[in-house]
C-alpha cells in the first residue's frame, strides 16, 4: 500500500500527524487550552456567567480536538474530502469560539480588577489566561487557514 505524504490532498494517518502542517498544530492546541482552562479555573469565577462562558469554551475545544487528534491518528477519516471539509469547519468554528472567549476573559479581566480591585495574584492569573486564550485563538486560526489550503487541494 503506496502512501501519497508527498502530496497535496492527502489526510495523514498514525505518527505522520506529528509531520504534517496544520496537524502538529494539534498538541500545541491542546497545551495552551489546557493553560487556559486551568489558570481561569484556578482563579476567582466573578462574575460568574463570562467566566462559566470562557470554561466551556476551553472544555468543549480542549475535547473536540483531542478526539479530533484521535481521528486522525487512528486514521478513521479515509483520506475523504469530507473530513478535509469537517477539520476546516470544526477549527473555523472553535477560532472563533475562542475569539469571542478571549475577547471576553480580556474585557472582565481590566474592567473586574479596575472595579474592584483584586487580589495581585488572581489579577496576574487571569492576564496570563488572556494572553494564552489569545495565542490559542491564533493557533485555531493558523490550524483553519492551512487546512483550507489543504481542503482546496482535494
Amino acid at each position: 500500500m503506496a502512501t501519497n505524504t508527498g502530496q497535496m490532498g492527502y489526510l495523514p494517518r498514525g505518527g505522520a500527524i506529528f509531520c504534517t502542517i496544520p496537524d502538529i498544530l494539534y498538541l500545541p492546541e491542546l497545551v495552551f487550552g489546557g493553560l487556559v482552562l486551568s489558570l481561569v479555573a484556578s482563579t476567582y469565577l466573578l462574575p460568574y456567567n463570562p467566566q462559566a462562558y470562557v470554561i466551556s469554551v476551553a472544555i468543549f475545544c480542549f475535547v473536540m480536538t483531542f478526539l479530533w487528534l484521535l481521528i486522525f491518528a487512528c486514521g478513521s477519516h479515509h483520506n475523504r474530502s469530507s473530513w478535509a471539509s469537517a477539520d476546516v469547519a470544526y477549527h473555523g468554528f472553535a477560532a472563533l469560539l475562542y475569539l469571542s472567549a478571549s475577547v471576553l476573559l480580556a474585557y472582565i479581566t481590566i474592567f473586574w480588577d479596575v472595579t474592584v480591585g483584586r487580589d495581585t495574584l488572581i489579577y496576574k492569573l487571569d492576564v496570563a489566561a488572556v494572553v494564552f486564550s489569545f495565542f490559542t485563538t491564533l493557533l485555531y486560526v493558523i490550524h483553519t487557514i492551512f487546512s483550507a489550503i489543504r481542503w482546496k487541494s482535494f
